[in-house]
């Protein structure tokens, strides 16, 4: 079974999943960062693959791609540095990006690697649902990879239950049509976007991402979700000086409340 699925089989609420970008703040940094965000009690990461033209990506995590390419990240690289990563981190792992990274791979190439690694799904939010259908659907199931289907508050009731269909694990329910970033607290129309949703009865768990940034947003987006997303928010905080370990138990328990 999938570890999405088993997550969600576990516990269908209050689930905190958090992204980094892979080759922030150093090359090499990425299996300190999941080793450390397991131990501090996220249930999910999503692994961000470095894109020089992102297309979803606010500020923050536009710097942190720009710094890992500088860096010199590349996917291959970071296959290489995740190879012995299931030893130690039994919860889902994700990898996030734009679609181009994977095309230059190869995507036969890019899904087997992914199940060797234990890697669970995928987001790729420019990745069309017809061109999935068409041309990838095949080596995920293979692979028993995911793919995980982003929606906006403009996405019909409609579209919704077809991303619903086609969608594995949960779907990513963006909280406001924007680039990614941080903010203090949702508006009424957020709010309405998030009821409206949840009255659709749909059949995947769903996880709110954009602008999740503290202990309040989190929570309030767990009130009409199975959980919620931190991306930009975590990025800055790996910037800040001190002990690595530490800075990211100290972030997990004030989002969580601890």
């Amino acid at each position: 079974m999938n570890r999405i699925d088993q997550l969600f089989q576990q516990n269908n609420k209050d689930i905190l999943s958090i992204y980094f970008t892979a080759g922030h703040p150093t090359l090499d940094s990425a299996a300190e960062i999941i080793s450390a965000l397991a131990s501090a009690g996220a249930d999910m990461i999503e692994i961000g693959i470095p894109f020089s033209d992102p297309v979803a990506d606010g500020p923050v995590i536009q710097k942190s791609c720009y710094r890992a390419l500088q860096n010199g990240m590349s996917l291959k690289l970071l296959f290489d540095q995740l190879k012995d990563i299931r030893e130690k981190i039994n919860i889902p792992l994700l990898l996030m990006g734009d679609i181009n990274p994977v095309i230059q791979f190869g995507l036969g190439a890019f899904c087997s690697s992914c199940a060797e690694l234990g890697i669970d799904g995928t987001i790729l939010p420019d990745l069309p649902a017809d061109v999935y259908m068409d041309q990838y659907k095949d080596l995920y199931e293979k692979n028993n990879l995911y793919n995980i289907f982003l929606a906006t508050p403009q996405t019909s009731n409609e579209r919704f239950k077809v991303l619903d269909t086609l969608s594995r694990g949960f779907l990513y329910m963006v909280s406001a049509s924007s680039t990614t970033g941080m903010r203090n607290g949702f508006a009424e129309y957020q709010l309405e976007y998030f009821k409206r949703i949840r009255s659709l009865d749909l059949k995947l768990p769903r996880l709110i991402g954009f602008g999740i940034s503290s202990h309040q947003t989190f929570s309030e987006a767990c009130r009409y979700a199975n959980g919620a997303i931190i991306g930009s928010a975590f990025v800055n905080l790996l910037d800040k000086e001190g002990n690595i370990k530490q800075n990211i138990s100290d972030f997990i328990g004030s989002i969580k409340g601890q």
